[in-house]
């Protein structure tokens, strides 16, 4: 792969980077030695990673993608890598990135990897939200000329907006704006992300 626009992306760096079941292995093993990816090994951190295996196993299994954007995978004609930045307690990781997974096991154009966030700060900080560090966050790049064709994350966008509709509510305790996210996660069953990446797909396919 050429340079990438941005140089922080390097060769090195995506050759280094985890595949899908290789960061599901590591989530899993610093977990067994009571650790985080972050090292952030707090109970409190310790329980989100346990509910990030939870939910990401639940998905893997039951998940499913829609007829329409099988289709739209296949017509994918550009070589691309889809780097995630992301952390093994992350909610809005567990939720979305298995999704992200089984629509680049549906191409051979699409080269799913994962970095961790806290460890790879000088590109998180290229591609934050708002100001903020948040994961998990998709890189889209073309694999030929290491051009990033655009960017994804950290949640759908109803979802995002519910959210902070929930955290800008001052009579909302921040546990049941957390806890609503995931409601509607559950409810939602992986559709807006879909319908998200049908867009995207457009634009950099």
């Amino acid at each position: 792969m050429q340079d990438v626009t941005n140089t922080l992306i390097s060769d090195e760096l995506l050759d280094s980077a985890y595949t899908y079941e290789e960061f599901n292995e590591l989530i899993q093993k610093l977990y067994d030695e009571d650790r985080t990816t972050n090292e952030d090994n707090r109970p409190n951190m310790l329980d989100y990673t346990k509910m990030y295996m939870q939910r990401s196993n639940r998905w893997d299994r039951r998940g499913k993608l829609t007829k329409e954007l099988k289709q739209k995978l296949k017509e994918i004609d550009r070589d691309m890598v889809w780097l995630v930045i992301n952390e093994g307690w992350c909610g809005d990781g567990a939720q979305t990135l298995p999704f992200i997974n089984k629509m680049a096991k549906e191409t051979d154009k699409i080269d799913l990897r994962v970095i961790l966030r806290d460890q790879n700060l000088d590109v998180m900080d290229r591609f934050l939200t708002n100001g903020a560090r948040s994961v998990p966050k998709l890189i889209a790049i073309e694999k030929e000329s290491g051009k990033v064709l655009g960017t994804w994350g950290p949640r759908p966008f109803e979802a995002n907006e519910l959210y902070w509709k929930g955290k800008n509510d001052p009579d909302v305790p921040n546990k049941t704006a957390v806890e609503n996210l995931h409601l509607w996660y559950a409810k939602d069953r992986g559709k807006s992300i879909q319908q998200e990446f049908l867009k995207l797909l457009d634009e950099w396919g």
